[in-house]
């Protein structure tokens, strides 16, 4: 657990290149974990990395 890098939301959304909003409704919407320190979330970077390869598809 030593090694876990821990993202904000803002950060989230600046990697996925979406909107703060969005990563909040994943948050909410359980397709993204996170952990709620405080009043705020914060994400590991495999999660994230985790969300994007599984959200990944093949165009053309």
């Amino acid at each position: 657990m030593s090694n876990v890098k821990f993202l904000t939301i803002a950060e989230v959304a600046s990697m996925m290149r979406v909107s703060k909003m969005t990563v909040y409704r994943l948050v909410h919407g359980g397709e993204l974990p996170a952990v709620r320190v405080g009043r705020s979330f914060r994400v590991t970077e495999t999660a994230v990395d985790e969300y994007l390869r599984k959200s990944y598809f093949n165009v053309g």
